[in-house]
């Protein structure tokens, strides 16, 4: 299937770091689960993300300016055990490090409790890391219910929960319970599986973005429509899925005819299923609404995508797909 997915993985990270970054207070929440974990992180950058296929768990990484620091935040549900408490969160996130690392040594622990808030326990700990070399940890949590958020700070030289920085961050550590999974949350967590090439877990999750599009009506609602559907046709197309993908753009077609993507991704379609005389007239109908690409996106070149790559011998298809590169 094709494989054209930079725009919306810029768009989406672009939404991401000014979410962010601009204002140095990360957040995590599931696509289809109640509960957003955030603590603010000044200096911070995000370096890696991750997300389970099944939509129990995302996480991020982060390091500061000087290298120095660097955190580790997940939130992620624990089926069986509820109703957690951070207390059992981290025991039960603790117990099996401690079998694999018995260099484990915990220096404390203690109960911080907001008002208004869920209790959160921070624990300070070292360990070896590769090498045997000593790392430095101080690692909080705080759940509710069946769901579990864990930070961790973790360093090569000695920090501490009373280090001012640390204090300040886990004073305002929080899990809110009631909150409601939002367009970029679910939009974040299907670019997260897509990036991984978890194709068949992505298009499910990015179908869920596109029924949260309208949620806060904006100029920009269409043309986010539009790549998210991309998205979530390729990611099925991707995944072997093709019936399915082709399900998606031609109910797209039928809502935004004037859309070039659509098209292009249904030549796809029909390439991957050999059916070249529809993958022409597909790709015809695309180039001809070239100019509806929206804003900082460009047509692709056919020759180049992996679902026309195995028809460079048909002669004729072959000049066709010249004829519509020279046009451009």
């Amino acid at each position: 299937m094709c494989r054209i997915g930079a725009f919306l993985a810029l768009l989406a990270a672009v939404s991401f770091l000014q979410a962010q970054t601009g204002t140095a207070d990360f957040r995590l929440a599931l696509p289809d689960h109640r509960g957003q974990l955030h603590w603010p992180a000044e200096g911070f950058e995000i370096i890696e993300s991750s997300a389970k296929p099944n939509r129990s768990e995302i996480g991020i990484r982060g390091r500061n300016e000087s290298g120095r620091l660097t955190f580790l935040g997940f939130l992620f549900v624990v089926t069986g055990q509820a109703p957690l408490t951070s207390a059992k969160c981290r025991d039960g996130a603790l117990e099996p490090e401690k079998k694999r690392n018995p260099a484990l040594k915990i220096a404390g622990t203690m109960d911080n409790v907001q008002p208004g808030s869920l209790p959160v326990s921070v624990v300070t700990y070292t360990t070896r890391g590769r090498g045997g070399k000593t790392v430095y940890m101080v690692r909080g949590f705080v759940a509710t219910a069946d769901t579990c958020g864990d930070l961790e700070f973790y360093s090569d030289s000695p920090i501490s929960a009373e280090d001012a920085d640390l204090k300040r961050i886990f004073a305002n550590y929080q899990l809110d319970q009631s909150y409601v999974p939002k367009f970029n949350d679910v939009l974040l967590y299907a670019q997260i599986l897509y990036k991984a090439r978890m194709y068949k877990a992505a298009g499910p999750v990015f179908e869920m973005a596109l029924a949260k599009v309208n949620e806060n009506p904006s100029p920009s609602a269409k043309t986010m429509r539009r790549v998210v559907t991309d998205q979530a046709g390729m990611s099925y197309g991707m995944s072997g899925d093709v019936s399915k993908a082709r399900a998606i753009f031609q109910r797209a077609v039928a809502e935004d005819p004037d859309y070039p993507m659509y098209y292009y991704n249904l030549a796809c379609a029909d390439a991957e299923e050999q059916n070249l005389t529809d993958a022409r007239s597909n790709l015809q109908r695309a180039f001809d609404r070239k100019a509806n690409v929206v804003p900082g996106e460009s047509m692709p070149d056919p020759r180049t995508d992996d679902s026309f790559l195995p028809y460079r011998s048909n002669k004729e298809f072959w000049a066709f797909l010249e004829s519509l590169h020279e046009k451009q």
